[in-house]
């Protein structure tokens, strides 16, 4: 693994688009990490987990009401989703990841085998030449209430903006993805919604989100049209967690 020739295999759905030389590959296959394993404080997620498990699990549904079918659904087609692992939706900090994106809303945390565990935000924003193996992704269980919405220009192409928003005790976690950048989380600073989600409250924290996230262009969309996005989802999805609960 120390040398840079050296490249893990997950699903190796973006690898094989990649035009580079490999001195050795790294299989995964038979550490047994293809398993969701429930505990008494959460759910941990073996890297090699396909996405489709995570879409279609019961306990994960239960989890985030929904939100994990919803951000993972839109990925392509069942087939890829099939093969394309959480490890390697995570590691590879995406700038398009809805993986990414809904795990940060959830406050979840990754085992490193040499780092150890730490806050998915912590990982995210580590430099991408770090050289580790992300072997687990842990969920807390705490109780919460989750929604995930994102904008597509066809439903099975990446998101033009994505937004995932948390809360747990009162405290509300907002991430943006697809910025086209890697996805960011935002705390709700100002205490919009600490009196409650009503009209007025939802709309001056997604105009406080989107006036913080940094917001860039691309071939899908200008760094305008993404901010005037994250403003609408922001909002809706605040609207609709105020509906869950």
């Amino acid at each position: 693994m120390s040398e840079k020739s050296s490249v893990v295999l997950g699903g190796m759905l973006w690898l094989k688009m990649q035009h580079r030389s490999v001195g050795t590959a790294i299989d995964l296959c038979g550490l047994g990490l293809d398993r969701i394993e429930e505990t008494e404080t959460g759910y941990r997620i073996g890297a090699m987990v396909p996405l489709r498990a995570l879409e279609t699990h019961a306990g994960l549904a239960a989890l985030t009401q929904g939100a994990m079918a919803e951000a993972l659904r839109h990925i392509v087609g069942v087939q890829f989703r099939n093969c394309a692992t959480v490890g390697g939706s995570l590691w590879g900090r995406f700038g398009f990841s809805d993986v990414l994106t809904l795990f940060l809303a959830l406050d979840a945390a990754v085992t490193l085998h040499h780092a150890g565990e730490m806050p998915l935000a912590d990982f995210a924003a580590l430099p991408r030449v770090t050289r580790d193996i992300l072997t687990h992704v842990t969920l807390p269980k705490a109780s919460q209430r989750a929604v995930y919405l994102s904008q597509r220009n066809i439903s099975t192409d990446f998101p033009v903006l994505a937004v995932a928003l948390s809360e747990r005790d009162g405290r509300y976690t907002c991430a943006v993805g697809a910025r086209p950048m890697p996805a960011a989380a935002f705390a709700d600073e100002k205490g919009a919604l600490a009196q409650g989600i009503t009209e007025d409250s939802a709309r001056a924290f997604a105009a406080d989100i989107a006036a913080r996230a940094v917001l860039g262009g691309n071939l899908r969309a200008g760094a305008d049209y993404r901010r005037a996005v994250c403003e609408v989802l922001v909002r809706r999805a605040a609207l609709a967690l105020s509906k869950e609960g």
